[in-house]
C-alpha cells in the first residue's frame, strides 16, 4: 500500500512538473515578449571584420601591436590583462629585447628580499600584467563604484567579440531626443554615459578614445574607428594567442581525416572482395 500511494504522488509530481512546463513553453512561444526601451534602443553590434575572422584568419602583426600601444596608453590606466605574460608580445613580432625593455616599463608588484615586506619593481618578461588596482575596493573608489574588468577573456566573455567591443568603443553619443521624451525614466544618471551597444544603454565607462590620442609609431593616422579596431583586434589575440596555430591544426587533422577515410574505403573494398557474388556470363 505504501509504496502504491508513492508512486501515486511521484506520477502526481511528475504531472505537475510537465504541465508547469508545457504552459511555460507555449506562453514563451505565443505570447511575444515586452519590449522595452533598452529592446527598442540597443543595436547589435557593427559589421566589421578583423583579419583573424574565418577558417583561414591569421593576425596582423602590424595591428597587433598598435592595438598593443592603444591598451597600454589609455586602457590599461583601468583595465588588468591578469592572464598575458609580458613574454608573449614575442608573438606580436616584437624581438626578446623589446619585449625586456616593454617589461621593464610596468610596475609590478614584488618582494623586498631584505624585509620581506611588499614593495614594487620593474616587470621582466615572465611576469604578467599588473592590475591597475590593488583590490576591488580601490577599484570602485576609483569607478564610481563600477569594477573596470579584466580584458584578457573579454572578447571570449562577451557576444560578438571583437565587433562588440569595436562598437562599444566607437558607438557614444547623446541619448536621442525621442529616446528622451518618450522614456524619461531612462534619461542617462548622472555619472553614466548613453551607449545604444550597451545591453542596458548607459554605462560607467566614459569614452575613452578620442582623435590623434596615441600617436602611433608607424604613422597610421589614430581615429577613434583607427584606435578602436585595433585595441580589439589585440584583444581577440590576448583571449586567443594561439588561434593560427589551432587553425593550422585542424586543417591537418581534417585532411587526414578525409585521406584515411579514403583509405578505409578501398581497403574495406579490397578486404570484401572475395565474398562479393560473380556476375554470371
Amino acid at each position: 500500500m505504501i509504496r502504491l500511494i508513492g508512486i501515486l504522488v511521484g506520477l502526481g509530481f511528475t504531472s505537475a512538473v510537465l504541465w508547469a512546463f508545457g504552459v511555460g513553453a507555449y506562453t514563451f512561444a505565443t505570447e511575444p515578449a515586452e519590449e522595452t526601451a533598452e529592446h527598442a534602443f540597443h543595436l547589435h553590434p557593427k559589421d566589421v571584420s578583423f583579419p583573424s575572422d574565418g577558417p583561414f584568419g591569421k593576425f596582423d602583426r602590424r595591428e597587433l601591436q598598435r592595438g598593443y600601444q592603444v591598451y597600454k596608453e589609455v586602457c590599461a590606466a583601468c583595465h588588468g590583462l591578469h592572464l598575458v605574460a609580458f613574454r608573449d608580445l614575442e608573438a606580436l613580432g616584437y624581438s626578446e629585447a623589446q619585449v625586456k625593455a616593454a617589461a621593464a616599463e610596468w610596475t609590478v608588484p614584488g618582494i623586498d628580499p631584505n624585509t620581506g615586506e611588499a614593495t614594487t619593481r620593474p616587470g621582466v618578461p615572465t611576469d604578467y600584467f599588473p592590475s591597475p588596482y590593488a583590490n576591488d575596493t580601490a577599484a570602485r573608489a576609483a569607478n564610481n563604484n563600477a569594477i573596470p574588468p579584466d580584458l584578457s577573456l573579454i572578447t571570449k566573455a562577451r557576444h560578438d567579440g571583437g565587433a562588440y567591443l569595436y562598437s562599444l568603443l566607437t558607438g557614444y553619443s547623446e541619448m536621442p531626443a525621442e529616446m528622451a521624451a518618450e522614456f524619461p525614466e531612462f534619461s542617462t544618471p548622472t555619472g553614466l554615459y548613453f551607449n545604444r551597444y550597451f545591453p542596458n544603454l548607459n554605462l560607467a565607462m566614459p569614452p575613452p578614445l578620442s582623435e590623434g590620442q596615441v600617436t602611433y609609431a608607424d604613422g597610421t593616422e589614430a581615429t577613434v574607428e583607427q584606435m578602436s579596431k585595433d585595441v580589439s583586434a589585440f584583444l581577440i589575440w590576448a583571449a586567443e594567442p594561439t588561434l593560427e596555430k589551432r587553425l593550422q591544426t585542424g586543417w591537418a587533422v581534417i585532411g587526414f581525416l578525409l585521406f584515411a577515410t579514403v583509405l578505409a574505403w578501398f581497403a574495406k573494398q579490397q578486404v570484401w572482395a572475395p565474398l562479393k557474388p560473380k556476375k554470371k556470363a
